[in-house]
């Protein structure tokens, strides 16, 4: 069955750039290292890289603070490079994904340093700044990297710009059209260079309630958070429908939103058939973890399988009923390491746990997104000091946390747990000293658990967790069952056990049954129908071929298994 739009077969890599291959000996990875690497990308099954941020940039928030849209950070590359990357990835059947940051720019943007150099500038309306006269900041919106949302004007007293973000990322002024306008072409410009997609970041932030008032405090600090009055906002809508309209629709363009927040009842409008974006992430189960997503000093949630469950499948409904697909994912640039996640016991952070989770998410009804590293199993690092860290966000939590009160030790122990560092350390692949990413030291220390976790090791050994990312693509590729992934129904099974996550995708005569033990003990599920299954895929080293009726789960055992109505079993 041919998929109703181009982009529902995909299968996407992720790439953080800056720590995934570096080819010119400066520590830092680069488009020539991910040109080196292509072929190992194609080995995966993928079909579309989505490139973090590769903008010129001072790097603050690592690239997602943009100094210019339209020119490639030296340390990445040129230009050339880029386009050299877009041509080598085509001849392998694989397309790219851009990430594209609008919320906000890099205070070294252009824009922004003409609205700071001339306040009658036309450049100052492209952000948004507020005059006050009593020496206080215009509310007390608290930004997502903690403190003011608000940034007093370098030689204007009393005048202050605002962000969502740090304040090095001064928010556009999305009501401006000329803004928008500028953004528009910029994004066209990009699809002639041959960008098939893009990931939109930070996308439910674009509106914010212009009336600027302050709210209850929520924090010691008396400061409310930014979501509260810059996040989903009515108005929203408007701009969302002309981003699409002017810069997607013309190129048939993918699109990915970061929609934090987005309530189920708008979800039709972010997805459905005639829908903003392509899909969206659903952040509920990535984030069940966290008490709050962004202010991790808050604490930890006591989470379940059962919960984790529940959430997935009812992210999957609520897409169904608009007609809409998820983009499906375990980890991204902005999470610790999954198995570090969802598998507490350090002695179940295996690569039999780390496969029972790729089948969990793999075959669910969208399209399967695969951070880099996750493919290996790559577990959270351990870093014994602040001073360790890079990023932006861990070292904003650890102040914050200190402020409210915990210990050093505590603080930096929430760190390690969350740090978006987790996923930034370098590609491991090899065992080397600095991993076969570089052969001088990397701009970030390399991870601290990597034995036998590196592509060269794992080539090496069948039962490897980089092989079974190769046989889930294998299955999602092949006949009769491509079209079941692609388009089959979901039907999650009812009554499971505790810690059993499972179902069904169903089309027209072919069904496919997902079954996945997270537990520690081993569990016995009775088969739908009692009908006769075979075995399409497992993370057992030796199954039977076909099962029918009882499976018995051992610990952290996944199945995939597959029932053509010719199968079935008559009286």
């Amino acid at each position: 069955m041919k998929a109703k739009n181009w982009w529902h077969d995909e299968i996407v890599y992720q790439i953080y750039p800056r720590s995934f291959q570096d080819s010119n000996h400066d520590g830092i990875g680069d488009l020539q290292g991910i040109i080196q690497r292509l072929d190992y990308i194609a080995s995966l099954g993928v079909t579309m890289i989505w490139l973090s941020p590769i903008y010129q940039s001072p790097m603050v928030d690592m690239g997602y603070d943009i100094a210019d849209y339209q020119a490639i950070d030296p340390q990445f590359g040129t230009m050339t490079d880029f386009e050299d990357l877009v041509a080598a990835a085509k001849q392998r059947g694989i397309k790219i994904m851009m990430d594209l940051v609008v919320n906000h720019t890099s205070d070294q943007h252009a824009w922004f340093q003409a609205a700071l150099a001339d306040p009658k500038s036309p450049y100052r309306d492209y952000y948004i700044f507020k005059k006050t006269d009593d020496g206080q900041v215009p509310n007390n919106w608290r930004s997502l990297f903690g403190g003011s949302t608000w940034t007093e004007v370098p030689g204007e007293p009393g005048t202050y710009y605002f962000h969502t973000f740090a304040s090095a990322q001064p928010d556009l002024n999305w009501e401006n059209e000329t803004v928008r306008q500028a953004i528009y072409a910029m994004i066209r410009w990009w699809s002639a260079k041959g960008v098939a997609g893009w990931r939109v970041d930070a996308i439910t932030h674009l509106k914010k309630d212009l009336d600027w008032k302050s709210l209850p405090a929520d924090g010691d600090d008396g400061l409310v958070t930014v979501i509260e009055k810059g996040q989903n906002r009515p108005g929203i809508e408007s701009f969302l429908t002309e981003l699409k309209d002017q810069a997607f629709a013309p190129t048939q363009a993918m699109t990915v939103g970061e929609a934090y927040g987005v309530p189920d009842e708008d979800l039709g409008a972010y997805i459905g058939p005639d829908g903003y974006f392509s899909t969206i992430f659903d952040f509920s189960y990535m984030n069940l973890d966290m008490i709050d997503v962004n202010e991790w000093y808050r604490g930890q949630n006591q989470w379940t399988v059962a919960e984790l469950r529940d959430l997935l499948f009812h992210s999957q409904a609520t897409a169904a009923a608009v007609d809409g697909r998820l983009a499906n994912v375990l980890e991204n640039h902005d999470q610790p390491r999954v198995l570090s996640k969802l598998i507490r016991r350090l002695a179940d952070q295996t690569p039999l746990a780390a496969k029972a989770l790729a089948v969990m998410y793999y075959f669910l009804p969208g399209v399967p997104f695969i951070y880099q590293g996750q493919e290996l199993g790559m577990r959270n690092a351990k870093r014994e000091r602040i001073d360790d860290f890079n990023d932006v966000s861990s070292l904003n939590n650890y102040r914050m946390a200190l402020k409210e009160g915990y210990s050093p030790a505590a603080a930096l122990s929430i760190v390690n747990a969350k740090s978006r560092d987790n996923a930034r350390v370098p590609m491991q692949w090899t065992s080397d000293v600095n991993g076969g990413f570089s052969d001088v030291s990397p701009w970030l220390p390399m991870g601290t658990d990597r034995q036998g976790i590196d592509v060269a090791s794992e080539e090496e050994n069948s039962q490897s967790v980089l092989h079974f990312y190769r046989l889930l693509a294998d299955l999602r590729k092949s006949d009769p069952w491509q079209s079941v992934f692609i388009d089959g129904e979901l039907l999650p099974l009812d009554n499971l056990p505790a810690n059993v996550v499972a179902y069904q995708r169903a089309l027209n005569q072919e069904t496919v049954l997902v079954v996945v033990n997270l537990g520690s003990e081993n569990i016995s599920i009775a088969l739908p129908q009692d009908d006769l299954y075979q075995l399409l895929l497992s993370n057992q080293e030796s199954s039977k071929p076909t099962v029918q009726g009882q499976l018995t789960l051992t610990p952290y055992a996944a199945f995939v298994l597959g029932r053509k109505e010719s199968d079935k079993q008559t009286d």
